[in-house]
């Protein structure tokens, strides 16, 4: 006759020597205790862990003991339910019949790495994806927009109505300024100076009229036969031709 009470108090003392820093006794009977397992660190310090418990039954290891994820740090919730499946699958699988706690921690330390290098190969693929987009948005930008027929209509019409508006507001400005532009006898009759303007020039130039005597030859300088009786100068310009 098997002595489970016996079986289980061996492994549970085994068990202590084993995880001393992370095995926890949560009560003696039933017998429940927790494991904390945690991954190994990654490239960079990646880390995941989770803590089992486990709760011996009156005929364990011929019956699985019962086993729940205490709790955990940074794992996905996909990830806690894959933890359970395997330990579903290595319970009535694999190790029923046998003291078992060591296997069962050692396939969740196993899949706790498994995890931490899943979660390298997301983040790798995260930042190629990412080197990619911005590869594609770069191309874009150094060919810029393909020109279609589509897209060429949709600029000439909107090109047309700028400029049509620019047309309306040059049309307008002009306007304005055509109305405060006084024709010229609108200024005579808003300014009277301007009657008197031109006379007062020509009194103003009076006497003062300046002329320069270096514009003209020094009348002794020319050949004229004043002294011949027969003298014309109206001939002088005949004789040149």
């Amino acid at each position: 006759m098997t002595d489970y009470a016996e079986e289980q108090r061996n492994e549970l003392e085994a068990i202590e020597s084993i995880y001393p820093d992370s095995f926890t006794v949560l009560s003696e009977v039933p017998t429940s205790f927790t494991i904390t397992v945690t991954s190994d660190a990654g490239e960079n310090d990646e880390m995941v862990e989770a803590t089992l418990k486990f709760t011996y039954v009156e005929k364990y290891p011929d019956e699985p003991p019962l086993w729940e994820i205490y709790s955990q740090e940074n794992l996905e919730d996909s990830d806690a339910e894959d933890i359970l499946s395997l330990l579903l699958h290595q319970t009535l699988y694999e190790n029923l019949g046998m003291v078992m706690i060591f296997t069962l921690v050692t396939a969740v330390q196993e899949k706790l790495n498994e995890i931490v290098d899943q979660i390298k190969n997301r983040r790798e693929e995260e930042k190629r994806r990412k080197e990619k987009e911005a590869e594609e948005a770069e191309k874009v930008a150094f060919q810029g927009t393909v020109v279609t027929i589509e897209n060429f209509l949709a600029w000439k019409a909107k090109f047309e109505l700028e400029m049509a508006e620019l047309r309306r507001k040059k049309q307008k400005e002009e306007e304005q300024a055509g109305k405060h532009k006084l024709t010229g006898k609108q200024l005579f009759e808003t300014d009277h100076n301007l009657d008197t303007s031109d006379i007062q020039f020509l009194e103003d130039a009076g006497n003062n009229v300046e002329v320069d005597e270096s514009l003209f030859q020094d009348i002794d300088d020319l050949d004229l036969d004043e002294d011949d009786p027969d003298f014309d100068p109206l001939e002088m310009g005949s004789d040149e031709d």
